[in-house]
């Protein structure tokens, strides 16, 4: 993005952290945000502050800059979050980002009015404000509705199909992950696990060009570090990445350490793990979701235990000394059996995989905008699971690392959530940090006791548990209704209800 960006004459671009920055024009014509994880989008009103900016879109007058976002939690349902944005660009940037800046570039002299019009009519940018949300006399919404004729009754996510994707345009030592050029294997997964934001959002299933895309990024990066981490959600199924692993291989590359996020099991290849091994890297991470195949056929992962134990096999027969394996609990009909399968799991690969360390990272189930499994609630019996996972694998010498079942609540909570969290967005302050400061916070909006948002008056948000732990009936008015992604509707429905299917007797 911030490429992108740079690489015009017409903007100059600077970058803002929440712990550091470049410093700032005295005055920006635009204040733009990515969020790729919930959590993340709370900090908004507090950035807004500090730059003098104010943190309702309503009370921006001409000279104020045009607040805008983007990433998938926004692209999924910005609802939460939209009082605050001028515009929300949904989908990829390749695509957005210039024609956004274009559009504002062609009406920049005009009124703050003039130019969210002009923005509204971008395919694929949302200008809240030119949306209202209709409640019905019990505080159910009952639809979000286009200001006037003039303005798309439907927003479409943007969808970019070129043979290239994304890399590292900066490499620092002060980064996450220091040193490393990163660059995009494959975008989306063609697997298509129910609960997955990283696969339904970003359909369809691309991968970047060998020659034209993948080997001149890696050239590229390799002049400022010797360090390269390949991303995607499942890398190995680009179709060519056999033949990006033995050009990797070469003896120029000796010095190149080589990273790989998450793999899909049944691609491990002793091959896989030896040209890794010998490129620096210890381990490799797949994700197993759950030791049940009951529940793998539930979610639609489409992998078997002995294609888990192979992977295992295959890994250290490559010569590497580590497996991470990530899963969930809390997932829609998974019991206690399923729990139980997958500390089983674990302790088999230990047992019959001697000398391989073994890390198991596992998360709560948590319901996501523009996915089959939206209308599923958080499970409160997770919690409990977790704890059973922790004490069957910890004595063992099962690497056990769990997610707080609480952080997994409130990402819920911003998941499906409409407007009428935005007050308690802007009141929770530091509050943000604890459990403890969302739920005092969202009682005191239950209460009607938070200085309301300006604009149209909204009722008070609906009780917490209905947001975060119900399951939806799929008839409800969703929050992001207006808002479409790669998959209708009904196609997301579809698929849901042949998930529950396979569940059978078992919930």
């Amino acid at each position: 993005m911030w490429a992108t960006l740079a690489q015009r004459s017409d903007v100059d671009v600077r970058r803002l952290f929440t712990d550091q920055g470049d410093p700032l024009p005295r005055r920006c014509d635009l204040f733009g945000l990515s969020l790729s994880w919930e959590l993340d989008g709370p900090v908004l009103p507090e950035l807004l502050q500090n730059q003098n900016i104010p943190i309702w879109a309503e009370n921006r007058g001409d000279d104020d800059p045009i607040v805008f976002g983007g990433g998938p939690v926004l692209t999924a349902n910005p609802e939460p979050l939209a009082p605050f944005f001028d515009a929300v660009l949904l989908g990829d940037g390749e695509l957005l980002l210039g024609a956004f800046i274009d559009a504002l570039q062609q009406c920049r002299n005009a009124s703050r009015p003039e130019r969210l019009r002009r923005l509204a009519m971008v395919e694929g940018v949302y200008v809240p404000s030119l949306y209202i949300p209709r409640y019905d006399a019990t505080g159910t919404l009952i639809g979000v509705e286009p200001v006037d004729s003039d303005v798309p009754a439907l927003v479409e996510k943007q969808t970019w199909r070129g043979n290239t994707l994304s890399h590292s345009t900066v490499v620092t030592p002060d980064a996450a992950w220091p040193d490393i050029h990163m660059v995009e294997v494959v975008r989306s997964c063609p697997e298509l696990c129910r609960f997955c934001l990283a696969s339904y959002l970003t359909l369809p299933f691309r991968t970047s060009s060998l020659d034209d895309g993948l080997i001149p990024a890696v050239e590229k990066g390799l002049k400022a570090t010797r360090r390269l981490g390949l991303l995607g959600a499942s890398v190995t199924q680009h179709p060519q990445f056999s033949d990006l692993l033995q050009w990797l291989n070469q003896d120029r590359f000796d010095d190149t350490r080589v990273s790989v996020s998450s793999v899909r099991a049944a691609t491990v290849t002793p091959e896989l793990g030896r040209i890794l091994a010998k490129r620096g890297s210890r381990s490799l991470t797949i994700a197993i979701e759950s030791g049940s195949e009951r529940m793998r056929e539930v979610v639609n992962k489409k992998l078997t235990t002995e294609a888990i134990h192979e992977a295992a096999r295959h890994a250290k027969q490559g010569g590497l000394s580590g497996l991470k394996l990530y899963g969930m609990v809390g997932l829609p009909t998974e019991t206690d059996a399923d729990v139980e399968a997958t500390a089983d799991l674990l302790l088999t690969l230990k047992k019959g995989t001697p000398g391989l360390r073994f890390t198991l990272g596992v998360s709560t189930f948590v319901p996501k905008a523009q996915t089959p499994f939206q209308w599923q609630g958080v499970r409160p019996e997770a919690e409990k699971r977790l704890k059973r996972l922790a004490k069957r694998l910890k004595p063992k010498g099962i690497d056990f690392r769990p997610e707080s079942y609480g952080w997994s609540v409130i990402q819920a909570l911003l998941s499906r959530s409409d407007r009428r969290l935005a007050p308690v967005i802007a009141a929770v302050g530091e509050g943000r940090e604890s459990m403890g400061g969302w739920k005092k916070t969202y009682r005191a909006a239950l209460n009607g006791e938070l200085e309301p948002m300006p604009g149209p008056e909204l009722p008070n948000p609906p009780p917490w548990a209905e947001v975060t732990q119900e399951s939806w009936d799929g008839k409800r008015t969703l929050p992001w209704c207006h808002l479409r992604g790669p998959l209708k509707p009904d196609r997301l429905r579809d698929h849901h209800d042949q998930a529950l299917a396979l569940a059978g007797d078992a919930e």
